[in-house]
């Protein structure tokens, strides 16, 4: 059988390669002295450079065919605006190998790892352990004593089968990030889990902003606060974390708390402060609750990610801050741009890595494993272990998935069920009545929540839960209101009638109905949907 030829393909180096003059044949030069080897017979060498180095790559060429005549030099320009910009690099390098001709019948490929940049190294070996170069890599070593100019090399297999030891390790290594960023907690809901493992891959991988979206209590600031320390872990930050609700901002003070001022800046600001962007220099900023900045907020925020420089509020000159940033809401961004409350742009700049976290209800599976982490928490802060008698543990399980179980604030209210059961049982057992107890209270604030009552109730069965948490609560009343109307009216008339009694008065001609139906579609409804519609 034929042996395959042997192609090398490799960054010209514009360091060691460089070498002129009549002792340049002495001198090891990398890429000449990797077609010096008679054990290594290369078909062709496929130079890579960039178009500023051409006639470095012109002499390389004429200085190969002196020293291998077998070997045809194939020139290729690659275009890189910034050899130390991975993106930019791996960009150039990925669009190389996806459409050169690789033939691996006739063909076998190695991939010179000694030159170029070290970016450019990294990129090389990335895209032949990702296959997308199928190509060993090749590492030319410089002579040592009594060796020629040639030196010696060695070739590399990163074949899966030789290095399953790496291959464990890096498993291994996955499974610990993955059980941090769980807080210990083995879900087991796989939705969840597929969730955690796009975080994690993401916040190792990218220093890119990370929106966490899901409703109240469903773990954002959790997840926030381990993201950080995931990638504290992996040396990706060295600065603190720096936390803020954006909700609590407004006015001037959101722009001194976010940006800093100056002393003077405004009535009352009596000396120079840095704010929080500074803060979060070489760390991290989680903004929660990011849908509720205001629109001076957004576009000073914007312009800070983007140029990492921003001006504080009274101050003449621009500051630095270099942070990564992680958002939290739990409403809807998409429909905020739509109605003019948040920044397009802003939304595409911070939206690239955007993740939901589920609420309780929709992971109901998860909640033993999360009732078993509770108890363990509070053991660690009071130093006492609590423990179900035998039936209470289940008793409670079977309600907390129950249909009857809101869960309306999420963790926090499992959370909250926990420690009262814990604080309030005797000698360290939960029993059946403290139990009974909990869920009846638990049952009774739910019943009291400001998105309950039957009308409430009406409107959550109608558009969903998640939706419901999605809206102000002046919607959330003034829809409920219309529902309860129309379910106790015959006819959509009938209801529009009703609901525009007063305005009516002041119209010569009126369609009630006509504006209830437009009123109803905006939220994706109609009269007979509702009127049909069985609340159980």
């Amino acid at each position: 059988m034929r042996r395959p030829s042997t192609v090398l393909i490799g960054f010209l180096g514009t360091t060691l390669d460089a070498h002129s003059g009549p002792d340049r044949w002495g001198v090891w030069r990398p890429t000449v002295s990797a077609c010096r080897h008679d054990a290594l017979p290369l078909k062709r060498l496929e130079l890579l450079h960039e178009p500023r180095f051409g006639d470095l790559a012109d002499r390389i060429a004429r200085d190969i065919e002196r020293v291998s005549p077998g070997t045809c030099v194939r020139k290729v320009t690659v275009d890189l605006s910034d050899p130390w910009d991975f993106a930019v690099v791996y960009a150039a390098l990925l669009e190389f190998a996806e459409e050169y001709p690789f033939d691996l019948e006739n063909e076998d490929y190695l991939v010179h790892i000694t030159t170029g940049t070290h970016v450019i190294q990294s990129c090389l070996f990335t895209l032949c352990a990702s296959r997308f170069m199928p190509a060993r890599l090749l590492q030319t070593i410089p002579p040592s004593s009594g060796q020629g100019p040639a030196g010696s090399f060695r070739c590399i297999d990163l074949e899966q089968a030789r290095y399953e030891a790496i291959s464990s390790r890096i498993r291994r290594k996955t499974r610990e990030d993955l059980a941090f960023l769980k807080a210990g907690i083995e879900t087991r809901n796989a939705d969840f889990n597929r969730l955690i493992e796009g975080i994690e891959r993401v916040c190792v991988r990218s220093s890119a902003p990370i929106v966490l979206l899901g409703p109240t209590g469903a773990g954002k600031t959790l997840l926030a606060r381990r993201i950080y320390e995931l990638k504290r872990k992996h040396g990706h930050l060295s600065g603190p974390l720096v936390e803020v609700n954006c909700s609590t901002l407004r006015g001037d003070a959101a722009q001194s708390a976010l940006f800093g001022h100056v002393k003077g800046a405004y009535t009352g600001a009596a000396r120079d402060r840095d704010g929080l962007l500074r803060a979060a220099d070489g760390g991290l900023l989680f903004l929660d609750e990011v849908a509720d900045l205001g629109p001076d907020e957004q576009a000073m925020l914007l312009r800070a990610l983007e140029e990492k420089r921003f001006l504080p509020l009274g101050a003449d000159h621009e500051v630095e801050s270099d942070f990564h940033l992680i958002c939290a809401t739990h409403r809807d961004l998409p429909a905020r741009v739509r109605d003019g409350q948040f920044r397009e742009d802003l939304l595409a700049r911070i939206g690239l890595w955007t993740f939901r976290l589920p609420g309780l209800r929709e992971r109901p599976e998860d909640i033993e494993p999360n009732l078993a982490y509770e108890l363990e928490a509070f053991a660690e802060r009071t130093g006492e272990r609590v423990r179900f008698e035998p039936g209470a543990r289940e008793r409670f399980l079977d309600f907390a998935i129950s249909p009857g179980a809101a869960w309306r604030a999420n963790f926090r209210d499992l959370n909250g069920a926990v420690v009262r059961m814990a604080t309030l049982a005797v000698e360290g057992l939960i029993t059946a009545s403290n139990v009974a107890k909990e869920i009846e209270r638990l049952r009774e604030s739910w019943k009291d929540h400001s998105n309950q009552g039957p009308r409430f109730d009406q409107l959550v069965a109608l558009i969903g839960e998640q939706r419901v948490e999605e809206m102000d609560l002046f919607d959330r009343v003034q829809l409920a209101e219309v529902i309860r109307v129309c379910r106790s009216s015959s006819s959509l008339s009938e209801a529009g009638r009703t609901l525009f009694a007063v305005s009516r008065r002041e119209k010569s001609s009126t369609n009630d109905a006509d504006r209830l139906r437009k009123y109803l579609k905006r939220h994706d409804l109609s009269f007979d949907e509702i009127a049909s519609f069985e609340v159980t």
